[in-house]
């Protein structure tokens, strides 16, 4: 009995001293908090397991309409760092993150870009686009971002950091590489894509796509009937015959198109649904940021006519998610 009792003993300080390492790492980790499903996907992938990383934003959140809760108030003040996109897309919570960058280690990872790069805002004169993830070129540069602000709250951790950066950044590389060849294989007069807003117009840019959206580039601005009409219009005389709806936006005028364009006796169906200002489900392949462009590229160059595998590049590529 006192063998058991010693051996009991034994294996119980043998647990708690493990359970103490797993606090302390636990505790050693850098808390980060995160916008976007997108920036916190960045911050996974650089930070590894040197982090803890929380995103306020969803699948099917939109961005542009999001105002912090009483929780994510305190997960702000409580973060050792905030990372935010900037360019007005967290518009209703851009006052209250400048502010708090006052007295706390907060980022606007995208706000940094070189303004040659990117698009007007066309509700805005003095703003720009924000959906620059919609081309992987791109938000490599924000990536980079993030990397340097991480390194600049851990800089012991530098070196790993680095090499996490360094080895995202080929995945990016790769799906930017895989999108240019399924997209290209798209007849040139079908390269129309219409969606619910203008969450497109980088990747349009990037792919030689003409970007239709019924809304403008924020979610805040109204589609006017004129509008809609005018899009209906357009579809049937240029013959387009699918459209695409949006997992963060709702289909009620993508669908008041088709039916425009059916009494005119044009069908035009849904190509898809596309991943715009938010991810997919948390650990799926699709609620990474490599998932989400693969997704978007793969269901676009299929649905216009185009050349591409079924499930996309998936199979080159293991996310971290869904490991």
């Amino acid at each position: 009995m006192i063998l058991k009792k010693h051996g009991l003993t034994t294996i119980l300080a043998a647990m708690l001293l493990a359970l103490s390492a797993g606090w302390a790492t636990a505790q050693d980790r850098l808390t980060v908090v995160a916008t976007t499903g997108m920036i916190a996907d960045a911050a996974r992938e650089v930070g590894g397991d040197l982090v803890e990383v929380r995103a306020l934003m969803g699948p099917g959140v939109d961005p542009h309409a999001y105002r912090q809760t009483r929780s994510d108030i305190v997960a702000l003040a409580n973060a050792d760092l905030v990372l935010w996109h900037g360019l007005y897309l967290e518009a209703q919570m851009e006052d209250f993150l400048r502010e708090l960058a006052r007295n706390g280690n907060v980022v606007a990872v995208a706000e940094s870009l070189p303004r040659s790069l990117l698009i007007g805002h066309e509700d805005y004169d003095d703003k720009f686009d924000p959906h620059v993830w919609m081309n992987p070129d791109l938000w490599s540069r924000v990536v980079l971002e993030v990397r340097d602000a991480l390194i600049a709250a851990r800089p012991d951790s530098e070196a790993a950091l680095r090499a996490n950066s360094e080895s995202h950044l080929a995945d990016l590389e790769l799906l930017a590489q895989y999108a240019t060849g399924v997209l290209s294989s798209v007849p040139a007069e079908s390269r129309v894509l219409l969606s619910a807003h203008d969450a497109f117009n980088y990747f349009g840019l990037a792919y030689g796509f003409e970007v239709l959206g019924i809304q403008g580039i924020s979610t805040e601005s109204e589609a006017g009937l004129q509008r809609i009409s005018d899009l209906v219009d357009t579809l049937v005389e240029r013959k387009i015959g699918a459209v695409f709806v949006e997992t963060s936006v709702s289909d009620r005028n993508i669908r008041a198109l088709i039916e425009g364009a059916a009494a005119r006796g044009h069908e035009v169906v849904i190509g898809g649904e596309l991943f715009s200002d938010a991810m997919g489900e948390d650990g799926s392949y699709e609620g990474t940021y490599l998932g989400m462009i693969d997704h978007n590229a793969t269901v676009i160059a299929r649905a216009l006519g185009g050349d591409a595998p079924e499930r996309g590049m998936s199979g080159l590529l293991t996310p971290r998610s869904t490991e």
